[in-house]
């Protein structure tokens, strides 16, 4: 079975994550502990490689770092080419 995926980036989002994460002032760590307080458990260093598009990313942790950019689902999939 093929993948869904081909190539060598993991998800669709991280450019996005990166670019609402740096426009909110905030850093990986930040992220990452603002993430904790609603029990969804992404280290920095993961943050990171969502961001390198290197790791993917769960539903519930989509929920999470959209609910903690404070966009919609749908906005972190905008500019995807």
């Amino acid at each position: 079975m093929a993948r869904i995926i081909d190539g060598t980036e993991m998800n669709m989002i991280g450019d996005r994550v990166k670019q609402l994460r740096i426009e909110r002032k905030m850093s990986q760590q930040t992220l990452s502990n603002k993430l904790e307080m609603l029990a969804i458990y992404i280290c920095r260093g993961s943050i990171s490689r969502i961001e390198d598009k290197q790791r993917t990313v769960t539903d519930i942790e989509l929920y999470g770092l959209a609910k903690v950019l404070g966009v919609s689902i749908e906005e972190l999939f905008e500019n995807i080419i």
